[in-house]
């Protein structure tokens, strides 16, 4: 089934894009637009989640909204239509949608003239099999027609994504005699062309899943036999359901021993998803494919965090977000220039060693949504002024959840800043694809030998990781040591640099 060009003219639906690099699914965080809101293309009417970072989306079209498919929360694939605008408003009430618009033949006079119903059909269930030959039919009783606005919003919703669904026209039966509404013994069976499987939007489906529970197992209240969301959470909980006002509920099939506390009821189960399950499949890979070698060095970082002080005070620096962090990056580039070896990738495909003669320069950012990796991009050619804008930019856009998926992409090396938390240092985990990572930890006030004499100076850990299969021993020694040198006599960004 097909709209008809005027239609789709007129109601132009936008899918879900793909954001990243080869992304196939997001989560929309946010709706900014709602039903009958007038749009403007570019105006941004969502935020969504991938897997590597929060995106807004902007729509291309000017009209109004006439369609939100899917609800916050929920996680759509990629090329899914997500919402659909009205791109002629003015030209009054839309035709019959698609979805509730079967292909056939025009019925007579007497057969339009007869009122019809439709049956929702749930994506996946297809519909009960009905004759392909018409019949004369008798004289009918009237049957009041069901609203076609809750009759197409039902059939939109319940096909959730973007398949248009074949619909069964009924026969129409005699109207009965009305009654009062009394409340159902037991919930309203499914239909019978749904009997295998049970009927449920995907938003309700998503939720049984999370909280562990079988569909099967669940009596449906909703209507055409449909389990709604407070099915799903009256089977969460059926002894709280089930006990009198009053009653204790048990907590467990076997009774507590003495001395046990129930802890289910003191925990909180959260999906795991977006950046969180992102960083965690790269992490797990990047710990059983690359072998790790962790060195640690300890140095006396005295002239480097005074040489911060005075950047502070340098007009070239106004405005500059001027940190020790600036200065390690600035010594990392520096050593990766005396090791260029260093800067390389490994193509297990190819079998291949990939040495690059640029520096995409990673900054580890912990965020509300997990920790991101965006990076410098020609971090090597820029100079300090221009470090320190990018680094102070690309911080900002992290904490703000606005980093694009493009900034994450194309790593060569990265810094990870453990010291801000009073840490010392770690061993931390290279990121996927990138053959080395440093971990700076906290700068603090320490006896050490200077000039023979025992004194108080300012001292760090730096801890480097990288891929053995790129960097032996000897290599990755001489780029921690040369960072460790330019740290403790920072002169040397310029002699070395």
């Amino acid at each position: 089934m097909t709209a008809s060009p005027a239609r789709a003219q007129r109601f132009r639906e936008f899918k879900m894009p793909d954001v990243g690099e080869g992304l196939t699914e997001a989560e929309i965080l946010k709706w900014y637009v709602q039903p009958g809101d007038t749009v403007t293309d570019g105006q941004v009417v969502c935020e969504v989640e991938t897997a590597k970072a929060a995106v807004e989306l902007p729509i291309p079209y000017d009209g109004v909204v006439h369609e939100l498919n899917f609800g916050e929360g929920v996680t759509v694939d990629v090329g899914t239509v997500i919402i659909s605008v009205d791109t002629d408003p003015g030209a009054g009430p839309a035709a019959v949608p698609a979805a509730d618009a079967p292909q056939e033949a025009a019925p007579s006079a007497e057969e339009d003239a007869e009122p019809q119903g439709r049956q929702a059909v749930l994506v996946g269930y297809g519909a009960a099999p009905s004759s392909t030959k018409r019949r004369a039919r008798k004289p009918q009783p009237a049957v009041p027609a069901q609203p076609e606005s809750a009759s197409a919003a039902l059939q939109a919703e319940l096909n959730g994504r973007t398949t248009p669904t074949p619909v069964v026209t009924p026969v129409p039966v005699p109207a009965a005699p009305a009654a009062p509404v009394a409340a159902p013994a037991a919930p309203v069976a499914a239909p019978a062309a749904t009997a295998g499987r049970p009927l449920a939007k995907p938003p309700v489906r998503k939720l049984a899943k999370d909280l562990g529970i079988d569909l099967a197992t669940i009596a449906p209240t909703g209507p055409d036999g449909i389990i709604t969301r407070e099915d799903v959470h009256a089977a969460a909980a059926p002894a709280a359901a089930a006990a009198p006002a009053g009653a204790p509920v048990p907590v467990a099939a076997a009774p507590a021993e003495p001395g046990t506390v129930d802890t289910a009821a003191r925990e909180r189960r959260v999906p795991v998803k977006g950046v969180r399950k992102a960083t965690a499949q790269a992490m797990v890979a990047s710990a059983f494919t690359a072998p790790h070698v962790t060195e640690f060095i300890t140095v006396d970082v005295t002239r480097t965090m005074k040489l911060v002080q005075e950047l502070k005070q340098d007009p070239d620096m106004a405005g500059l977000r001027v940190n020790p962090l600036l200065l390690v990056a600035k010594a990392f580039l520096v050593a990766l220039r005396r090791h260029p070896e260093v800067n390389a990738a490994w193509d297990e495909a190819h079998q291949e060693i990939v040495y690059k003669d640029y520096v995409n320069l990673g900054i580890a950012a912990a965020t509300p949504r997990g920790l991101i990796v965006p990076n410098i991009k020609d971090a090597g050619s820029k100079t300090l002024p221009q470090l320190a804008a990018e680094l102070g930019e690309l911080i900002a856009t992290a904490r703000e959840g606005k980093t694009s998926p493009a900034a994450m992409s194309g790593g060569t090396v990265t810094i990870t800043n453990v010291g801000v938390f009073g840490v010392d240092t770690g061993t931390p985990i290279l990121n996927p694809g990138e053959s080395a990572i440093l971990a700076f930890g906290a700068v603090k006030l320490q006896p050490w030998v200077h000039k023979g004499k025992v004194k108080a100076r300012q001292v760090t850990t730096l801890a480097l990781s990288f891929d053995h299969r790129l960097i032996d021993g000897e290599l990755g020694s001489k780029l921690l040591a040369d960072i460790a040198a330019v740290l403790e006599r920072p002169k040397r960004l310029i002699t070395w640099g």
